[in-house]
C-alpha cells in the first residue's frame, strides 16, 4: 500500500515537477512491483544548492522486476529525454530483499547517472563498482530519506553495521585524497562530513559539516571557508583550492575515520 508523498514544500521548488515527473515514469515503467521511490543525498539531508547539486534518489522494487524493465527505466529516465533541471540525477534502483539487510555491498539492479553535467551511465552489474558509496548512500537515506512514493526509507532500506559503513568512508577518503574527477570543493567538505559522522554518528550536510570541524580545528579554518565559499557557485565556475593544503586536509581526516574504525 502507497504511503503518502513528502510534502511538497520540503523539496526545492525548482525540482517539484522534475521529481513528479520522475515518480510518474518511474510507476508507469514498475507497475505494482515499485516499492519506495526516495529523494536522498543533499535533498534529504536539506543541502540541495541548485546549478551544484545533484538530484539523488533511491529506488527499491520487488526482486521479481524483469530486468527488461530496468533497461526500460534508464531510458525514460535520461536526459534528454526527462530534462533534468540539476546538474545531473544520480538514481539507484535495489531489490527490496537486498535493501532491507544491513550490507556494505554494492548491491544495486541498477545505477544511472545523466544530465546536463554528468556523464550517461546505466550499469546493470554492481560487480564492477566501488561498493563504498552506495553503503554510504544507503545510510543516509536510512537516517533522512524523503519518501517520494511508497513506504517511508527506514522501513525498506537498512544502513550498513557500523564496522562497513567505516570501512566504506575510510575508502571515500581515499578516493577524494587521489582527487581524479572530484572537484576540490568537494572533496574538502565531503571530508567533514566524514568527521562529524565519526563523532556523532550523524549524517549531516556538507556545509553544517564544514562548519563544525571549522569550529574545532583552527589550522584547516581556512580552506574549509574556502571549500564553503566555492560550493556556492556553478560547477563549471568552482574555485581552485590549493592542493597541498587539500591533500594534507585529506590526510588528516583519514586519520580520524582510521581511528574511529580501531575502536569499534
Amino acid at each position: 500500500m502507497a504511503h503518502p508523498r513528502e510534502d511538497p514544500p520540503s523539496l526545492p521548488t525548482e525540482l517539484r515537477p522534475y521529481l513528479e515527473e520522475l515518480v510518474r515514469r518511474t510507476r508507469a515503467v514498475c507497475g505494482p512491483q515499485l516499492v519506495s521511490v526516495l529523494a536522498v543525498g543533499s535533498l534529504a539531508l536539506g543541502d540541495y544548492r541548485h546549478g551544484r547539486s545533484d538530484v539523488d534518489v533511491t529506488v527499491v522494487v520487488e526482486p521479481s522486476l524483469l530486468g527488461s524493465a530496468l533497461h526500460d527505466l534508464a531510458r525514460v529516465l535520461a536526459h534528454p529525454q526527462l530534462s533534468c533541471p540539476a546538474a545531473g540525477l544520480e538514481l539507484v534502483v535495489y531489490g527490496a530483499d537486498f535493501a532491507i539487510r544491513p550490507s556494505g555491498a554494492a548491491g544495486y539492479l541498477l545505477d544511472l547517472n545523466t544530465g546536463p553535467l554528468l556523464p550517461d551511465r546505466a550499469d546493470f552489474d554492481a560487480a564492477r563498482s566501488p561498493a563504498f558509496w552506495y553503503a554510504i548512500d544507503r545510510s543516509v537515506a536510512h537516517q533522512t530519506g524523503l519518501t517520494l512514493f511508497g513506504r517511508p526509507a527506514r522501513e525498506v532500506v537498512a544502513a550498513p553495521g557500523r564496522p562497513e559503513l567505516l570501512a566504506a568512508i575510510g575508502a571515500s577518503v581515499r578516493e577524494h585524497g587521489d582527487g581524479e574527477g572530484h572537484l576540490a570543493d568537494n572533496r574538502v567538505l565531503n571530508g567533514c562530513r566524514s568527521v562529524v559522522f565519526c563523532r556523532t554518528g550523524r549524517w549531516l550536510a556538507k556545509r553544517a559539516a564544514a562548519r563544525e570541524v571549522a569550529l574545532t580545528e583552527g589550522e584547516f579554518r581556512p580552506l574549509i571557508e574556502a571549500a564553503e565559499r566555492s560550493f556556492e557557485r556553478p560547477r563549471p565556475s568552482a574555485l581552485p583550492l590549493p592542493t597541498t593544503d587539500v591533500r594534507a586536509f585529506l590526510s588528516w581526516v583519514r586519520a580520524q575515520v582510521e581511528r574511529t574504525a580501531a575502536g569499534v
